[in-house]
């Protein structure tokens, strides 16, 4: 406990003499006007005079209960009585929790999703000579609109004099820089581009391949320092009308979230070419399009279930009109070489 501070007397004066001068100053202006009082009778009456007792016990009381004062209020509450601490009941944490839930503004479930797989996300961008299909002139199409360029403007060429002739979307699965992608976004590509998270730019080159489920595994040759890989969850307890999240870079734009539910299980697809079936396909209805291929597809904690493959659609157009196609992670770890759940 702090002390409170002490103060010492006035060593000026002596105390018997300063009250001795103030008690007998009358009587010495009084002796100085008697010149018939002998010097030696006016000394012994100023010093015999005593100091007003009561007034002094007065002071130096008022000044105890001062400093007493001061203490307590310094400390002296560490004196007095205390009471006992209320113990807290599941009744009083339940009722904190319900006030935080209803002031509080919480992120959605989505939100929580998005946040978790976004840093593990890569832009893919395939480089070469432009191809003239009609799906890829819809993706350029698509991609001039969204960076507000006209329709048909070629993009600018590379230091190799390469084009970009197209935009995917990754998953790290390895924290090594080990890439999951849909094999159609990088086929025929003279070089791959891949940008991290946090805006590093690497080249990158395919290690695997599995082209029955349009997979394609690919290895950095740079990675961020603080890289961090996705989580997979397995598929088999997954049940329509399960929460999914989509996240990429749809028409290069992103990255993007879109969310929805799983619409159904054991779907097949047939490329618009007709050159494919794909088995097995996880049917979502989360918004996707040309740039979220090979993306992935999250539950609400953040875990890879699938790898966005392909949109439905009946026209020529290529845009989202509700039936998204994702290959289960099983088949897109088994294109990395990693066991099976």
């Amino acid at each position: 406990m702090r002390r409170p501070a002490l103060y010492s007397r006035s060593p000026s004066v002596p105390q018997q003499q300063a009250w001795a001068g103030k008690v007998d100053e009358p009587q010495a202006q009084a002796g100085a006007a008697d010149d018939s009082v002998a010097p030696d009778a006016q000394a012994t009456t100023q010093v015999a005079a005593p100091p007003a007792a009561p007034r002094r016990h007065v002071w130096r009381n008022t000044l105890l209960g001062v400093l007493l004062l001061g203490a307590l209020g310094v400390g002296g509450y560490e004196f007095l009585p205390r009471h006992a601490s209320h113990q807290l009941t599941q009744k009083d944490i339940d009722a904190a929790v319900m006030r935080s839930l209803q002031t509080a503004t919480l992120p959605s479930a989505a939100a929580r999703a998005a946040d978790i797989i976004r840093p593990s996300v890569v832009e893919i961008t395939a480089l070469g000579t432009e191809k003239n299909t009609p799906a890829a002139k819809v993706e350029k199409r698509g991609r001039n609109l969204a960076r507000g360029k006209p329709p048909q403007a070629d993009p600018p060429p590379g230091p190799s004099g390469e084009v970009e002739r197209g935009v995917g979307t990754g998953v790290v699965i390895v924290d090594k820089g080990v890439i999951l992608t849909n094999l159609h976004v990088i086929a025929g590509a003279d070089k791959i581009k891949v940008t991290f998270f946090d805006g590093l730019e690497a080249n990158a080159s395919v290690i695997g391949m599995q082209p029955e489920n349009d997979l394609a595994v690919l290895q950095a040759d740079k990675i961020p320092d603080d890289l961090v890989p996705a989580t997979m969850r397995s598929t088999a307890d997954l049940m329509p009308g399960d929460n999914v999240a989509v996240v990429g870079f749809p028409f290069g734009i992103g990255p993007s979230v879109s969310a929805g539910v799983v619409s159904g299980l054991k779907r097949s697809f047939r490329s618009p070419e007709g050159k494919q079936e794909m088995n097995n396909l996880i049917q979502f209805d989360a918004a996707a399009n040309p740039g979220n291929s090979g993306g992935p597809m999250v539950n609400m904690d953040g875990e890879v279930l699938g790898i966005v493959t392909a949109i439905l659609n009946p026209t020529q157009q290529r845009t989202f009109i509700g039936i998204g196609f994702a290959v289960p992670i099983e088949n897109a770890a088994s294109a990395a070489g990693m066991p099976p759940f």
